[in-house]
């Protein structure tokens, strides 16, 4: 797929900042509405914002250091790798939602949480955008970034960027169905 560099990273940013927004929303709950699961095995507002920072964890420091040592200038056009827009596409939330099984370790079930995931997940948004701002400098394809699930798989900093930021798209949604479940049952 090809896209215009800049117009790549606007989109991102526009849907970070909406996430950002909605984080600051859901701050503003009760911990017991956050923390309320919609169903059996289902995550409540709070896991969902607790497995994004599992991942932020990851990739903020790795997209950080792709970014300090890349040398390529920037392109006007961008060219998705097709494994970076297969991961892409499978990330970006849909009318019917394919759901995934996660890796344990990002998995937050089970786990105690409270507003403090809230605040992490808004720190990590806005450390992103800062990303987002110095991605615009170099050349979104040349520069490779690790991936989560293995160090032998490289995909392009643009790739990488829509694959955090469509998940963080797609579980923010997922969070505030479960706030909406909560308060119709609360």
């Amino acid at each position: 797929m090809k896209l215009h560099a800049e117009a790549l990273i606007t989109e991102l940013e526009e849907l970070t900042w909406k996430n950002l927004r909605e984080a600051e929303r859901l701050a503003g709950l009760p911990n017991a509405m956050l923390n309320a699961k919609p169903d059996a095995g289902g995550w409540s507002a709070l896991d969902c914002l607790e497995h994004l920072n599992r991942y932020g964890d990851f990739y903020l420091p790795e997209i950080a250091k792709r970014l300090d040592t890349a040398k390529a200038a920037p392109g006007s056009v961008y060219r998705s790798g097709w494994l970076g827009q297969y991961f892409a596409e499978s990330m970006k939330p849909k009318p019917k939602l394919n759901r995934m099984k996660t890796f344990k370790s990002m998995n937050p079930a089970n786990s105690t949480l409270d507003i403090s995931v809230v605040s992490r997940f808004i720190q990590q948004q806005q450390q992103l955008l800062t990303l987002l701002a110095r991605a615009r400098r170099v050349h979104l394809g040349k520069v490779k970034t690790a991936i989560s699930i293995t160090p032998l798989i490289k995909l392009r900093l643009g790739d990488t960027l829509r694959i955090v930021i469509y998940h963080n798209e797609r579980h923010i949604q997922q969070a505030q169905r479960a706030v909406e479940r909560a308060g119709d049952h609360g």
